[in-house]
């Protein structure tokens, strides 16, 4: 894990992406029917300007990460921090300024992120006016200029509502990152899209981070989308279970020492195996006893 001098330097005032960590995070919603446990001890480290996909089924605890995040809500155990501040230590309007001016989150479902009335131009001109003094970006442009820069002009005063979906979603991303923050948090924003206008948002998110210097956590179930971006992180049941880094796939040792394994493995060793750790020079191996499942 990173220390936190470093960490203390996420976010510049020049202009630089904002990073993440995440140390142990745990998350549990309380229900009368018996308490649902989201995340198990996840840690995720994201640098400064990465493009990061965060790839899982349903139910995985992706959007409780990204909610987490953005501080939306606390973490049962564990630490969030981003930019270098430790959200668990942050107030209501500490958090409110942390969005302002550093987060921006582009919700599920282009819809939920835009005035349908309104054109693309608009949609942006109303988003930058909550703009908070003090951003820890550079200005981003003019909504036209913004627009122009991220190749949107053809649809910049069309009213939201009368554009295709993936024409919503890639206006919602362009919203998401027009106030000028560090740090882009995007759940899910190629769900109902075909392949054409899947592609294209996933351009899209390589340009904002490319030209803009925006830090992008994207979640997303489809494997097409995490096969795009230069890093993979894989979550199950809660937990990071492996990595991706271009093309190659890695699993995750968490800090208790835990580790998943890659679902091509698991028939080889069913819940319940007793299992040997052996050693040989640089490898370790996994042995399986036959015959010892309890």
């Amino acid at each position: 894990m990173r220390g936190p001098a470093l960490l203390s330097r996420q976010g510049g005032e020049d202009g630089a992406g904002v990073g993440l960590c995440c140390e142990g995070v745990v998350h549990i919603y309380p229900s009368p029917e018996g308490d649902v446990v989201a995340l198990r001890g996840v840690d995720l480290e994201v640098d400064p300007c990465e493009l990061v996909a965060v790839l899982g089924p349903s139910g995985s605890g992706k959007s409780t990460l990204l909610g987490l995040v953005a501080g939306l809500f606390r973490a049962s155990a564990g630490r969030v921090r981003v930019g270098g501040a430790d959200l668990a230590r942050l107030g209501p309007r500490q958090l409110l300024r942390l969005r302002a001016t550093q987060v921006g989150l582009v919700l599920q479902g282009a819809g939920r992120n835009l005035l349908p009335y309104a054109d693309a131009v608009g949609n942006i001109r109303f988003a930058q006016r909550g703009r908070a003094r003090g951003s820890s970006r550079a200005h981003v442009g003019r909504p036209g200029e913004l627009l122009d820069r991220l190749g949107l002009n053809a649809v910049s005063h069309q009213a939201v509502g009368t554009l295709s979906g993936g024409e919503r979603q890639r206006v919602a991303l362009a919203v998401g990152a027009a106030t000028g923050v560090g740090l882009l948090l995007v759940d899910e924003p190629t769900g109902n899209l075909d392949r054409a206008a899947r592609d294209q948002v996933v351009e899209l998110l390589h340009r904002l981070n490319a030209d803009l210097g925006i830090t992008i956590l994207v979640v997303t179930h489809d494997p097409a989308v995490a096969a795009a971006v230069p890093r993979t992180v894989t979550i199950r049941d809660g937990r990071i279970g492996s990595e991706g880094r271009r093309g190659r796939e890695y699993a995750v040792v968490g800090q208790d020492g835990s580790i998943q394994l890659p679902p091509d493995l698991r028939s080889a060793f069913p819940a319940g195996s007793l299992v040997r750790v052996r050693r040989q020079g640089d490898r370790v191996e996994l042995v399986r006893e036959e015959g010892e499942r309890p």
